[in-house]
């Protein structure tokens, strides 16, 4: 499923770890690259029961286009009966989580190691 489906973009890079589908993003998050991330994270958020990771830990600038793109592969996940897990630890992005009120709907974990180990996640599993 992962492997092969879509061409990585230079923002997105996914791959299958432990059952989990972890979305790692890089670099700056912008309109620009929401765009250019927005096919293959559907791709990958649009089977059911699936157990996903964002992974923010190589994201060096986030703004709005990125929290859109984050709460959308968070619907879809969630409509398909599936968990998410965000992976997060920069201030100044956890930062704008409170700021919005997003803070609780993806409750954050500081890394990748946190989110594998999650009740959560292995619930979905």
């Amino acid at each position: 499923m992962i492997d092969g489906a879509l061409p990585a973009t230079g923002h997105l890079h996914t791959y299958s770890t432990q059952g989990y589908v972890v979305l790692e993003f890089h670099g700056e998050i912008d309109v620009s690259a929401a765009l250019d991330m927005a096919p293959a994270l559907d791709a990958h958020t649009a089977h059911p029961a699936l157990a996903v990771i964002i992974d923010l830990s190589h994201v060096e600038f986030l703004d709005c286009s990125g929290l859109r793109l984050m709460c959308r592969a968070r619907r879809r996940v969630l409509e398909h009966s599936g968990e998410l897990q965000l992976v997060c630890d920069h201030p100044l992005i956890l930062r704008i989580l409170r700021v919005t009120g997003l803070f609780p709907a993806f409750a954050p974990v500081p890394s990748l190691r946190a989110a594998l180990s999650s009740p959560d996640i292995e619930e979905a599993g």
